[in-house]
């Protein structure tokens, strides 16, 4: 019984012990929303950037809008230390986090720039900064393209 008064305690009066993990190191760049760093597997918070394979059109031209994306990230980080300060784990078993570098946060540069959405899904974090890339037609926003979750639904395999 004491044992699970004590994890209670635990988890109620510190829920940081579950997630606030902060993982620090150089990344590999997965997408534009998904690092690695060593073994841990990070999908930055709040956030959802086009799929690798995603095309966008751009003057009535497919676009690899994914790709891009991904290289605007790792042009970002450009080999540099990222310190990730985790929030949750999503239910691929990835650690869910808001990355920096630079004390740049990677998730808010990421919408702010276009090379990613919103995730209004899960978070309300970052809708002004997506408005802002909208209205300046910043990376993907100066094509037309489906939403990564839609783009995700519609090429299930």
């Amino acid at each position: 019984m004491k044992l699970i008064n004590y994890i209670f305690i635990l988890v109620i009066l510190f829920p940081n012990f579950l997630y606030g993990k902060t993982i620090i190191g150089k990344p590999k760049i997965i997408d534009g929303d998904t690092i690695h760093i060593g073994n841990d597997k990070i999908r930055l918070h709040g956030i959802d950037a086009p799929e690798t394979e995603q095309k966008c059109m751009l003057e009535s031209q497919d676009w690899f809008c994914g790709k891009q994306s991904t290289k605007e990230l790792k042009r970002k980080i450009n080999n540099r230390n990222v310190k990730c300060v985790t929030t949750d784990i999503d239910i691929y078993k990835r650690f869910v986090a808001i990355c920096s570098v630079d004390n740049i946060n990677l998730n808010k540069w990421m919408v702010e720039n276009g090379w990613a959405i919103a995730y209004r899904y899960y978070s309300t974090d970052y809708i002004n900064e997506e408005r802002y890339a909208r209205e300046n037609s910043l990376g993907i926003w100066k094509s037309q393209f489906l939403k990564p979750y839609q783009y995700r639904k519609q090429n299930k395999k």
